[in-house]
């Protein structure tokens, strides 16, 4: 049985940002507990950025893949 799961979709506010994430097993995540888990390593390729203000992100492992970037995932 996998414990680990991919992101497939991803829900954006008014700005762009990504508020939640839909794993491929159908649950879906806010972005805080999308980050939890990403640090504990439930969830597959992906890894938590900080930005230079401090805040804490989701990003996509490197793979030199444009498809499979957060941001360029569906969203729902």
């Amino acid at each position: 049985m996998k414990d680990t799961a991919s992101i497939i979709k991803v829900k954006k506010n008014h700005d762009g940002d990504i508020t939640d994430v839909m794993l491929e097993n159908g649950n879906v995540y806010s972005i805080d507990e999308a980050l939890n888990m990403a640090k504990h390593g439930i969830i597959d390729g992906v890894n938590v950025g900080r930005a230079k203000n401090g805040r804490e992100f989701l990003r996509s492992n490197p793979n030199g893949l444009r498809s499979d970037n957060l941001d360029n995932l569906p969203t729902f």
